[in-house]
């Protein structure tokens, strides 16, 4: 009704991105690949891409400034906020039993999620992890064209709020962390060294950008490990 009425519809609840004329769009990496799409909001839908799409493309894009990427391996830790408000319902629901040595509500999960960490849903979940990665993969193909495709792993972490990831590259050489800091940090990253400033699902909350630190892998000289910590509902808006 509303396309017929000519409106313009920005889609953050990734329904719509199946309907005729839907495009899957990201600001960020667009202006990041310095290939911006025209402003035309008609007439199919605009899909938000999926915010940890977005995170991943960016750091991946960036990663390329300081040597080309040879592998990229990702884990990404899902919150509950990402299951709308009857998953963050059900975490809280389940944290209060469980302290209070009651039985646990799995309504939603079918699974204990509260103090614990999963790869996968019960089997009467309405909702699958492997679906959210299959969508995070997809997302990231068609806004990040050209930029290496990681290797992809969703976990439920027990969290209420905001993402976190735990990125491996793998780089074409050797390169000092002080100088892959620098390619990564700008607009939207910052990038946090020091013990004191450690990324943090917390320090992440209310806050717009990708919080990022970087260590080398000791076993391989070309690799280095990102921490990264974002407030999901922040980066899709």
């Amino acid at each position: 009704v509303a396309r017929d009425l000519g409106d313009t519809i920005v889609d953050l609840s990734l329904a719509l991105e199946e309907e005729a004329g839907a495009s899957v769009r990201s600001p960020w990496i667009e202006r990041q690949t310095g290939q911006p799409h025209a402003p035309e909001l008609q007439p199919g839908p605009v899909v938000v891409a999926h915010p940890a799409a977005t995170v991943l493309a960016m750091l991946a894009l960036r990663a390329e400034k300081a040597a080309k990427v040879q592998r990229m391996i990702a884990t990404v830790y899902e919150p509950a906020s990402e299951n709308g408000q009857k998953g963050m319902d059900e975490l809280h629901e389940q944290t209060v039993n469980l302290l209070s040595f009651q039985d646990l509500p799995k309504s939603v999960y079918d699974i204990q999620v509260a103090f614990n960490m999963v790869a996968r849903y019960g089997q009467r979940s309405d909702f699958s992890l492997d679906a959210v990665a299959q969508k995070i993969r997809k997302h990231y193909l068609q806004i990040a064209r050209g930029a290496p495709e990681p290797s992809l792993q969703v976990l439920q972490a027990p969290v209420f709020h905001g993402h976190a990831f735990s990125v491996y590259v793998e780089l074409e050489k050797p390169i000092a962390i002080a100088d892959f800091s620098q390619a990564l940090a700008g607009e939207h990253v910052v990038v946090c060294n020091s013990p004191e400033d450690m990324p943090t699902s917390v320090s992440a909350a209310g806050q717009g950008d990708i919080q990022v630190s970087v260590t080398g892998d000791v076993t391989h000289k070309n690799g280095l490990w990102l921490w990264a910590t974002t407030d999901n509902l922040r980066i899709a808006a």
